[in-house]
């Protein structure tokens, strides 16, 4: 037996509201990509398999080599443009130059299988450039509203 005294432990500081949310939207995250595991190996044909995996690694790429990329970099010139951006304009900022790569991502393949055309014309019926680009001036307008609110909520606090 070891004669080194006893240490008392402190006890454990109870969970914070964060930590909470944190552990819980792990947890659907987890749970969400055991379901989506679950309905690729029940219902998708082991054929198109490797289409799957080109697509998840293209989608690697366009994240972390274009998007990830352009986010940081404007970011980066943000914050450097000293005190005279403040972080949650830039904050804002981040979240729309996200939502604008993110629908890139999904709408682009359409434009592009659209413009190659398919068998049957009903598939993709709508001019998914001009919706693109109606889109893009939306979150502009959106983008735009958030910085406006975000300055006055700063003002108005003491």
């Amino acid at each position: 037996m070891s004669n080194a005294p006893l240490r008392a432990v402190a006890p454990k500081p109870p969970m914070t509201v964060q930590r909470r949310w944190q552990v819980g939207l792990i947890a659907l995250g987890v749970a969400m990509l055991g379901i989506g595991g679950i309905v690729l190996l029940l219902d998708v044909n082991p054929l198109r398999y490797p289409g799957i995996a080109v697509w998840f690694l293209g989608a690697l790429i366009l994240h972390d080599g274009v998007a990830a990329m352009v986010v940081f970099g404007i970011s980066v010139v943000m914050r450097r443009a000293g005190r005279r951006i403040p972080p949650p304009v830039i904050t804002i900022v981040q979240g729309a130059l996200v939502i604008g790569a993110i629908i890139t991502a999904i709408v682009v393949p359409e434009i592009l299988k659209k413009n190659l055309g398919t068998a049957n014309p009903t598939i993709l019926p709508l001019d998914y450039g001009l919706n693109l680009v109606l889109f893009y001036a939306g979150l502009a307008v959106a983008t735009a509203v958030a910085i406006g609110v975000s300055r006055v909520v700063a003002r108005r606090r003491p």
